[in-house]
């Protein structure tokens, strides 16, 4: 594979995640690995390196950039919008820049995994555990199977002439080990031991095993499983305890791929949301097309301590759920939402919506509200789909956790009302005014007896019902209002322009003013 270069990092992970500021020596420069700065060690030479200024504000790095330079590295990332440019190009290093809020841990695997990371085989990138499945069988002469984990076979070998027993072929078929308390016990002792193991047959007409755990760096990623019918190869332990380290780098590669991939997609997602990218490159890029909406999902608790990792943990509820209907996801975490698009037909995201917000509700132990936003015709409008559901989340409470924009359709109106009238001198006067001042001076109750009369349709009776009055006491206050605050309540226009600047402006719903 050749080297990844400057301008290929840029290409998986630029734009939102990482900003280029200045390459003096261009583009085609290797990176060759991620480095996080020490200022307690000395600074290594590593031609090639991106490093990484963990503790250095940004407008302080113009030394490490000297530093860096010295010690061969290709390129300086910083955290915040500035940085020393100028000594960057002074001494030929790249500068680069994160987000002010991105974790040095998280822009670590990012930058590591984009430049490690290989194109993923059609396989579903397990390509090569196929092949090292079958040189393991080949080698040791029993068929093999490498497991992750939870017991999920990611690849099988297919060796001609080897025997095999029905656990195997079930296996396989289901891509998953058989869920048994025999079988728990035995990979309880494989990943407590130090090398291979040899574990007797389970029960009638299965095989004995050969196994070992695959680790890196004290995480088990798996396991390579072989069939012993009592004719392995003399070495064979020691060829599986060489297949085991394998099976971990391409375990980590692909790992690596995977979450390159994710990233990907997430920065692909934000820019449909944000309507600043072509659709017709985006749906091939995120695997979607035709009719689609935007839900949104968020924590409805303020303060929480672990916000940031909780909304993590949302985002992965999310992602589950969406590939338990769809068979697919395309969902990213934004500001603390997380949202997701939802192919057509609608007639279920409302019920997909209730059940995520009750998983996740009950595993995270924090309540969760959802917006949906309307369908559009495809990802060109996704973004007024996603301005529908953040309008939907401003609506909901308690009493309403879930909602689809046509549901508080007048809600969202009132309330986007309420925002244009308040951008506007001329729209923020009139009589509404004086009724809330007379009020203030003179203790009356004009302003919640105009809301009530207005709820009520200009009924008397219903509106001294709202107010808990006799609907004489209601009739003589709209008289004095007339009289003392000058406003004509026979002019239609009048009472609308009323209604709204009283119901939007002053705050004053039905129960509020019925209260």
């Amino acid at each position: 594979m050749d080297a990844c270069t400057l301008g290929d990092l840029l290409d998986a992970v630029g734009g939102t995640s990482v900003r280029l500021h200045t390459a003096p020596t261009g583009l085609a420069v290797p990176v060759t690995e991620v480095l996080l700065y020490d200022a307690h060690a000395p600074l290594p030479r590593v031609p090639g390196a991106l490093l990484l200024a963990v503790g250095v504000r940004a407008a302080a790095a113009g030394p490490l950039v000297r530093a860096a330079a010295e010690a061969g590295m290709t390129g300086l990332v910083v955290r915040g919008p500035d940085g020393p440019t100028a000594e960057a190009e002074t001494y030929g290093v790249a500068l680069l820049s994160i987000a002010e809020d991105t974790a040095w841990h998280r822009a670590h695997l990012l930058l590591a995994s984009a430049i490690g990371a290989r194109p993923v085989p059609a396989t579903g990138g397990h390509g090569d555990l196929f092949a090292l499945a079958d040189a393991i069988a080949a080698a040791t002469g029993g068929a093999t199977a490498v497991e992750d984990p939870r017991q999920r076979i990611l690849a099988y070998s297919t060796v001609p002439g080897q025997p095999v027993d029905e656990d195997r072929r079930q296996g396989i078929l289901g891509l998953q080990v058989p869920a048994e308390v025999e079988n728990t016990e035995q990979y309880r002792m494989l990943f407590g031991a130090d090398g291979p193991l040899r574990l007797p047959a389970l029960k009638d007409g299965v095989l004995p095993r050969l196994a070992v755990a695959v680790r890196a760096g004290g995480e088990t990623l798996g396991s390579v499983w072989v069939v012993d019918d009592g004719t392995l190869a003399a070495d064979a332990e020691e060829t599986l305890v060489q297949g085991a380290s394998t099976a971990a780098l391409l375990l980590l590669r692909a790992r690596a791929a995977q979450e390159l991939a994710r990233h990907q997609s997430s920065d692909l997602l934000r820019r449909v949301l944000e309507g600043t990218t072509d659709a017709a490159t985006s749906a091939v890029g995120l695997g979607v097309e035709g009719p689609i909406r935007v839900a949104a999902f968020v924590l409805d608790a303020a303060g929480l301590p672990d916000a940031e990792q909780t909304g993590l943990r949302l985002l992965d509820v999310v992602r589950l759920q969406c590939a338990a209907r769809y068979g697919r996801h395309a969902c990213v975490l934004v500001d603390g939402v997380v949202y997701a698009l939802l192919p057509a037909p609608g007639g279920r995201h409302r019920r997909l919506a209730e059940d995520i917000v009750a998983r996740a509700g009950q595993s995270l132990r924090v309540p969760v509200r959802a917006g949906l936003g309307e369908v559009v015709a495809g990802l060109g409008e996704v973004a007024g789909s996603r301005a529908d559901a953040d309008l939907v989340l401003r609506v909901l409470g308690p009493s309403l956790p879930v909602a689809t924009i046509d549901e508080v359709r007048p809600r969202v109106t009132l309330l986007r009302l309420a925002e244009v009238l308040g951008e506007k001198r001329e729209l923020t006067e009139g009589s509404w005014r004086r009724v809330l001042a007379y009020d203030g001076e003179h203790g009356t109750d004009y302003a919640r007896t105009l809301v009530c009369w207005f709820e009520a349709a200009c009924d008397m009776t219903e509106a001294a019902r709202l107010l808990a009055v006799h609907p004489n006491t209601c009739r003589y206050r709209l008289k004095q209002m007339r009289k003392q605050v000058g406003i004509d309540l026979d002019d239609p226009d009048e009472r609308l322009v009323l209604w709204l600047q009283l119901r939007v402006l002053a705050g004053l719903g039905p129960a509020a003013a019925a209260g």
